[in-house]
């Protein structure tokens, strides 16, 4: 009897063993995913610290001058290139922004999908206005759309920013028809019409596409111009800029036009 009773409790000590053996793992293993993830929380909130940018002011939109927009431009899409955007709390931003905006510019660009507008000068919420069309022309919509940013909002400059490998340039060079894309061709074909070339004109020439995207550039500039006499004014008093410039999809350089 004492001998059963000897090998019943020495069989309890064994698996008492065992159990405790297969635990201490377990435990281990939970205290290291633990501390993985206070690190990793660590690290994204030091990330969304980095350099932060306050929302502009009012008081600081009216120091502006065009020409200190334009060279704010040329250096943010000096850090685009480089990868070295500006690391901004957005959810910041966006409380600050809420009741008012007072952005630098108004830019109008092409609705691709490929051309990031903010961040290719690496601006953020409340710097700029942005308009979009295919082919990024003006129509009273769009002229506007820059009324008020400029007239109304106190914005400094105008950019009308076409890009390389444009589908609607493209399109309206090879006269495509269908649907509403062919009246809003229509807008573009006149600068097809201005570039003077003896090569191929077709959309398969990226020599001759390139020189419609500056003039489809440069035709709409002349349309703002023309068919808006507050903008124009604004131009004349040297209160605001309209300039033009096209965005390299294989560089993510702007060139600004003269």
């Amino acid at each position: 009897m004492k001998n059963l009773i000897r090998g019943i409790l020495g069989m309890m000590v064994i698996i008492l063993t065992i159990i405790s053996c297969d635990e201490q793992p377990k435990n281990k293993e939970s205290v290291n995913d633990q501390t993985t993830n206070e690190i990793s929380n660590e690290k994204n909130e030091e990330s969304v610290v980095g350099l932060v940018e306050d929302v502009l002011t009012k008081e600081e939109q009216e120091a502006l001058t065009p020409d200190m927009v334009i060279q704010s431009f040329k250096e943010g899409n000096q850090r685009f290139m480089r990868n070295d955007l500006t690391a901004r709390d957005h959810s910041e931003q966006v409380r600050k922004s809420t009741n008012a905006q007072y952005p630098k510019a108004i830019i109008l660009s092409c609705v691709d999908s490929r051309v990031p507008v903010e961040d290719v000068f690496d601006r953020g919420i409340g710097d700029i206005f942005v308009a979009r069309v295919a082919g990024n022309f003006v129509n009273e919509d769009i002229l506007g759309s820059m009324e008020f940013a400029c007239k109304v909002s106190g914005s400094k400059l105008i950019l009308v920013m076409g890009h390389e490998h444009c589908g609607a340039v493209k399109a309206a060079i090879d006269n495509v028809e269908l649907g509403n894309i062919t009246p809003m061709l229509s807008k573009i074909k006149p600068a097809v019409d201005k570039v003077e070339y003896s090569g191929e004109r077709n959309s398969k020439n990226e020599e001759f596409v390139h020189l419609v995207c500056e003039s489809n550039v440069h035709n709409t500039i002349n349309s703002i111009h023309e068919k808006s006499p507050i903008l124009k004014e604004m131009v004349d008093k040297g209160e605001i800029k309209v300039i033009g410039a096209v965005y390299d999809m294989d560089t993510g350089k702007v060139s600004f036009l003269k």
